[in-house]
């Protein structure tokens, strides 16, 4: 018997329990196995999940940080400087 088998590993369950375009669950980032298996999993295989599903938020969080950046690019030109125009010929 292992050490991890005395302590119980709780769920990352954390009830938003609404499945993304890839799967997973947008509240604990676990797959519908891992999800459905969780009870029958050792503990060993449960930390191994919590981990899987860390990478995976991680992964989102990175996603949705590159999306944010580039809306923000395209909605807010980059104001013009004070003297820009300074050196410009009068037309």
């Amino acid at each position: 018997m292992e050490q991890l088998d005395f302590f119980d590993v709780p769920s990352p369950c954390v009830g938003c329990c609404q499945v993304n375009n890839r799967g997973y669950c947008k509240g604990c980032y676990r797959s519908r196995d891992e999800r459905f298996y969780w009870q029958q999993m050792t503990a060993d295989q449960k930390i191994k999940v919590i981990k899987l599903c860390r990478q995976r938020y991680l992964r989102v969080m990175r996603h949705k940080q590159h999306k944010n950046n580039q809306e923000s690019s395209i909605q807010s030109p980059q104001q013009q400087f004070i003297f820009d125009d300074i050196d410009k010929p009068k037309t």
